[in-house]
């Protein structure tokens, strides 16, 4: 029977034994994929970070107010132990520390996954004006996350098209694409 403080010690070896390995392939990475839209690249140079940390999935974000980032974030699920620390949650928090404020009227997200539905209600709470996204929630699925399944639990997103805009997929999938190769946590 494997305890609970060896179970953390196997899980830190793995992540240190892919931010070794996959480190110089991440970097590498970075400086291939690149997205049309200035923002979406930033949003994905965070989540490539994340990534080769090991911290958690693909979901890089940052948010912007007036031209200037005021908030970024990438997945912490892991790192973190915290099912709630995706991208944008950690963005959002960034934000409103950098802010001062609870309310992020006035800004644009930029996320490399379309938010689950726990993301986009936060953000919609912040008062975010926009939403760009790269990769859709099927693409999500593809990689082994389940975020489909949630959104079905309060009728979709179809009402929300003037809000959610996906732009740079390509860019973001060429990194879903890196992590799917990469060993993972699936969560």
């Amino acid at each position: 029977m494997i305890t609970a403080r060896y179970r953390i010690l196997l899980i830190s070896c793995v992540l240190l034994m892919l931010i070794f390995v996959c480190g110089a392939e991440t970097d590498q990475a970075r400086e291939t994929i690149e997205a049309s839209d200035p923002c979406m690249a930033e949003a994905i140079g965070e989540a490539l970070e994340g990534i080769r940390q090991g911290h958690g999935g693909p979901f890089g974000c940052v948010i912007v107010r007036g031209g200037e980032i005021v908030g970024r974030g990438h997945n912490r699920v892991l790192i973190d132990r915290d099912s709630t620390a995706h991208g944008e949650i950690v963005a959002i928090r960034d934000a409103e520390r950098n802010l001062d404020s609870y309310d992020l009227s006035g800004c644009v997200l930029y996320t490399t996954g379309e938010p689950c539905p726990m993301c986009l209600y936060a953000i919609l709470w912040a008062n975010v004006d926009a939403v760009y996204y790269g990769c859709t929630l099927e693409d999500n699925a593809e990689i082994g996350f389940r975020d489909e399944a949630f959104d079905r639990l309060d009728g979709g997103r179809e009402r929300l098209t003037d809000y959610l805009t996906c732009i740079d997929r390509e860019a973001c999938l060429e990194l879903f694409e890196l992590y799917r190769q990469m060993e993972h946590t699936v969560y």
